[in-house]
């Protein structure tokens, strides 16, 4: 028997087909080739086509079962992963309303700051574990607010996976921890969260109804088995978003585990049984995909913007026609602290880490008479290094404090000097895994159908391909210290 993943990303579709008994992919494609755009109409707003992410499914599974290592009609079940926060919004006819305002669209800060302050801390904190910020609730807000003939017609409004389970199957559901992560999940009272909904003026039926991460959502409609060549009633058994699928890909699913990933944005993402929180947002918590009411599972999001895509920006505009091997390789030539060059990678939208402020990717330091492209190449990679262990520092103060840190061998991590400035940086070994979004959603269709029996039984072939350990002598403590000094000083206080 065979599981359909689909990882809805920012930058490419993915999607994977795992053997039941092996847990491991016979096949995982990509598509399309070359990595999505994102519009930006105005400074700091960032959105994309829900409809594009449509068509980019349907040829990623079709592009899967060209490479003819399977059987289409062995799959029996689908999971979805997807891009976290976005707002897609639909009418009655399940037509799209406007493009999806994504995760790093930065229009809505002031909208959930005004929230915060209207609902009160002594609410916002225990019940929502977070303030509303930039989450899918105050991006919904600004639709309400800036296009009122728009909202007028919203029937449903949905995170971007429950978009492409409803495009699957005809039917619209969403999760406690998809809510959670659009700051519309009260942990308290375990509903919807009415205070949310009151401060900005939202009937409850304009959210999906809410079913378990793992269950039966809806099947497909026997037009789309037909368009897919699959099978007709196969269901979507799982959907989350793409930090806690990482996770469950990873098996980090128990108090004190931690996972962490470096795409286009940078994540650390750890698992506690407390409902604890930063009081300042800085990084967050949502309901991980095993959360249940008697079984607390929290996923602690620390999340920086701009990782993956500050390196893929140094790389088209710096290096030339370069691949990412030729830039890895020219920055392990560098040594480290490149020469004073410092760079601060926050040029993808309001930083959560620092408290929403805008502050845009800045090169400092540079030397025109000693520093290279390699010298940029390594200070990127540090650069975003720094602003893991700066946001890991804030994660410590909740009680998330890695012994390890797990991580797939994928983005980022393929640069063996990131990795390793990466554990020097953080004081943290890093396990690398053979990992992939889609593989992950794929298990959880697996769970989510009862074909595996439970977690252990999902992940019982999983081995970690290397252990990466910080090295004996490394001067990367006052380096650090140094670039935070810069980044506090270009902060607003």
């Amino acid at each position: 028997m065979l599981l359909l993943g689909i990882d809805v990303g920012t930058s490419f579709i993915k999607v994977s087909v795992v053997n039941t008994d092996t847990q491991q992919a016979v096949t995982t494609v990509q598509y399309p080739d070359k990595e999505s755009q994102i519009k930006s109409l105005q400074p700091g707003w960032a959105e994309q086509a829900p409809e594009t992410w449509w068509h980019d499914v349907q040829k990623a599974i079709l592009k899967a079962h060209d490479t003819h290592l399977y059987n289409p009609t062995e799959i029996i079940a689908i999971g979805i992963s997807y891009q976290m926060h976005g707002l897609v919004v639909v009418d009655k006819n399940q037509k799209v309303l406007r493009d999806a305002i994504i995760w790093c669209d930065s229009r809505a800060v002031e909208m959930g700051k005004n929230a915060f302050e209207k609902i009160g801390a002594d609410k916002c904190l225990p019940h929502l574990l977070n303030s509303p910020g930039n989450f899918t609730a105050s991006k919904l807000a600004w639709v309400k607010q800036y296009e009122p003939e728009i909202f007028a017609q919203i029937d449903k409004a949905m995170l971007p996976g429950d978009f492409i389970a409803m495009k699957l199957t005809g039917q619209i559901t969403t999760t406690a921890s998809a809510l959670s992560e659009g700051i519309l999940w009260d942990f308290k009272t375990e509903s919807l969260a009415q205070d949310v909904l009151d401060c900005y003026g939202f009937k409850a039926d304009i959210f999906p109804a809410i079913k378990e991460v793992f269950t039966v959502h809806a099947t497909i409609t026997p037009e789309i088995a037909n368009l897919l060549s699959l099978n007709a009633d196969i269901p979507v058994s799982y959907k989350a978003g793409d930090q806690p699928n990482n996770a469950l890909s990873l098996n980090v699913l128990q108090p004190g585990e931690v996972a962490a990933t470096a795409g286009t944005s940078g994540v650390i993402y750890g698992v506690s049984d407390t409902l604890q929180y930063d009081p300042q947002s800085r990084v967050n918590t949502f309901a991980h995909v095993n959360y249940t009411p008697a079984n607390k599972r929290l996923g602690v999001l620390l999340c920086i913007n701009g990782t993956g895509i500050m390196n893929r920006w140094v790389k088209d505009n710096v290096g030339n026609g370069l691949s990412y091997d030729e830039i890895n390789q020219q920055a392990q030539a560098i040594p480290p602290g490149c020469d004073g060059l410092q760079i601060l990678p926050f040029g993808n939208g309001a930083e959560r880490i620092l408290n929403n402020q805008l502050l845009g990717a800045q090169i400092l330091n540079l030397d025109l008479n000693i520093h290279t492209q390699a010298h940029i190449f390594r200070a990127v990679q540090e650069g975003i290094c720094f602003a893991f262990r700066y946001g890991l520092d804030i994660m410590r103060t909740t009680g998330i404090s890695p012994k390890i840190i797990k991580a797939g061998k994928a983005n980022l991590f393929l640069s063996d000097v990131f990795a390793q400035i990466f554990v020097n940086v953080c004081g943290a070994p890093v396990e690398l895994y053979k990992n992939d979004g889609s593989t992950g959603a794929a298990l959880g269709a697996g769970v989510g159908t009862g074909i595996f029996a439970n977690f252990e039984t999902a992940f019982s072939n999983m081995k970690p391909l290397k252990l990466i350990e910080p090295e004996a002598q490394h001067n990367y403590e006052e380096l650090y210290q140094n670039w935070k000094t810069l980044l506090e000083n270009k902060l607003i206080k």
